[in-house]
């Protein structure tokens, strides 16, 4: 996406009918092609890391796959202070997939993301229909995968739980990462994709649950 070329003041085009339109004074300039966004959410340590490799392969020519925490980094250090702005972290995945989209390919990311954190942003209006799909494991596993990794990573488990039961009971579907292999659940997940990317302008087979009140904190980084 980009800004009107016709306009005196900038305003951002906008993706309809498969081209770039302004919304102000109505020009289009190029195709923009919109497709649809699926996001794997989980708390941490629901294993949305460790299927990546394995969802390469299952998605390799039809679907692109980004683990959200490759931007964290370097907008850490474009940030003022470190401190990441987590709105825009999470717009800029929408620009990504919007970028995506104008080679003909959706996008699946793999990060703690919930419909209210994308709803409402600058690049939302430049995907498609975005289908959530949640990676869960029991809170007793999950304490315990958060206590084996290295020191240096974040150990908010309280935190991760909470977000984690907030999660299954409010975004469907849901896959419990405790009795599949990575290999198993990176299946199911590459087909859950493949059937909403043959059939894109379709509504989920099983609807999302009526979201409660969420929680207070809810996670930025897996």
């Amino acid at each position: 996406m980009h800004y009107c070329q016709v306009c005196d003041d900038p305003h951002l085009m906008v993706p309809e009918d498969g081209v770039a339109r302004c919304p102000v004074c109505g020009s289009t300039d190029q195709t923009a092609a919109t497709r649809p966004l699926f996001v794997v959410t989980g708390a941490s340590a629901s294993g949305k890391t460790t299927i990546f490799p394995e969802l390469l392969r299952c998605l390799a020519g039809r679907c692109l796959v980004f683990d959200v925490d490759w931007l964290i980094d370097p907008l850490g250090r474009a940030a003022k202070d470190g401190e990441i702005d987590w709105a825009a972290f999470r717009d800029a995945w929408l620009y990504v997939a919007h970028g995506v989209a104008q080679n003909g390919l959706p996008t699946l990311l793999l990060g703690p993301f919930i419909p209210e954190h994308l709803e409402g942003l600058p690049g939302r209006s430049g995907v498609g229909e975005i289908h959530y799909l949640v990676l869960d494991c029991p809170d007793d596993l999950r304490r315990q995968r958060i206590e084996a990794r290295p020191a240096w990573r974040s150990r908010d488990i309280g935190a991760q739980t909470e977000f984690g039961r907030w999660l299954r009971k409010n975004l469907a579907p849901v896959i419990d990462t405790s009795v599949h292999s990575p290999a198993e659940v990176a299946m199911e997940v590459a087909g859950w994709a493949q059937e909403r990317i043959a059939a894109p302008d379709s509504q989920p087979r099983t609807p999302a649950k009526t979201p409660a009140k969420t929680p207070a904190k809810t996670p930025d980084r897996s």
